[in-house]
């Protein structure tokens, strides 16, 4: 397959494995580039030294490029930027944040950029602010989200009307009917989270990863949308969200409810009960746990399959 993304990050599918906190580490990104997409390091869950310990890592277990997802919420950014361009890093996904703020620090630095937006809106800014491509992200989707619960059947013919760069659709992706979508609709490529929760080598707790294999249809909700949105699974932590906005909390009481580390708590920690679980809606979808070479190759078959049997 030869199609924007692929020439951009130089891979062989356009393909990529989302850069999730507490869920993509060296172990992951590398399996994913070394089986033809494109693996991220997730630094939104990592310090400094962390980071730069994986990048080490990565390097040494795939010869493929990969690249790095930085959401621009958390601590220690000038460092955490630094070391990716010290280290050699050519691809960086930005994300929550203002793309004007970093663009030009990597531009300058040969570095590629790439940004996630919700919105076209959004979209638009990133154009503007000199990124080589944007991830569109559905409301679907796991994790930090947008407050418009656009759809990601919405969002990507949405953006392809008006922006020119190339355009990677994420949320509710997880299979190569999906992925052919996506496609079908504008995209150049895809951008795949929660699939590859569920894998062999995130590093993701077990106990959260058996949790994606047994939601349900509506056993997600995006939530928190005072503070920054983000879709959760059900467990006693979202219910004690749930009844604080019945009793009208405010963004601080919600704040002090959520505390800190959270998401390290349920997703790395494996505490169900208590801990933030940020999975897409597509979990329902997810029943087995693989390796990462494996679900990249199924949903490579699967996509060129749908594709022959289109109905005319």
């Amino acid at each position: 397959m030869e199609n924007k993304v692929n020439q951009l990050f130089g891979i062989k599918y356009p393909l990529i494995q989302a850069g999730m906190i507490w869920a993509s580490g060296w172990r992951l990104a590398s399996a994913v580039s070394n089986a033809g997409g494109l693996g991220l390091l997730g630094a939104g869950s990592m310090y400094p030294e962390i980071l730069r310990e994986h990048i080490q890592k990565c390097k040494k277990a795939t010869e493929k490029p990969f690249g790095i997802n930085v959401p621009m919420l958390y601590p220690d950014l000038e460092q955490i930027m630094q070391i990716i361009v010290d280290e050699g890093v050519k691809i960086v996904f930005t994300s929550a944040g203002n793309p004007k703020t970093w663009t030009p620090f990597f531009k300058e630095h040969g570095v590629t950029v790439v940004h996630v937006v919700s919105s076209l809106k959004f979209a638009l800014k990133a154009q503007d602010a000199g990124v080589d491509a944007v991830v569109a992200e559905g409301f679907e989707a796991g994790g930090h989200n947008g407050r418009d619960e656009t759809t990601t059947f919405v969002l990507i013919p949405m953006l392809r009307n008006e922006i020119e760069i190339p355009l990677i659709a994420a949320g509710g992706i997880a299979t190569g009917q999906q992925m052919l979508a996506a496609m079908v609709l504008g995209a150049d490529g895809v951008q795949i989270g929660s699939r590859f929760v569920a894998s062999t080598e995130a590093s993701s707790h077990q106990a959260f990863k058996d949790a994606v294999l047994n939601a349900k249809e509506g056993d997600t909700h995006l939530t928190l949308k005072e503070l920054a949105p983000v879709r959760l699974l059900k467990n006693k932590f979202y219910s004690e969200l749930q009844t604080a906005y019945s009793n009208c909390a405010s963004p601080q009481e919600l704040k002090a409810i959520l505390g800190r580390a959270r998401a390290k708590k349920g997703m790395f920690e494996g505490d169900m009960e208590e801990g933030e679980l940020e999975i897409g809606q597509v979990s329902a979808m997810i029943n087995e746990i693989k390796p990462a070479s494996e679900i990249v190759s199924e949903i490579m078959q699967q996509y060129l399959k749908a594709k022959t049997n289109l109905p005319l």
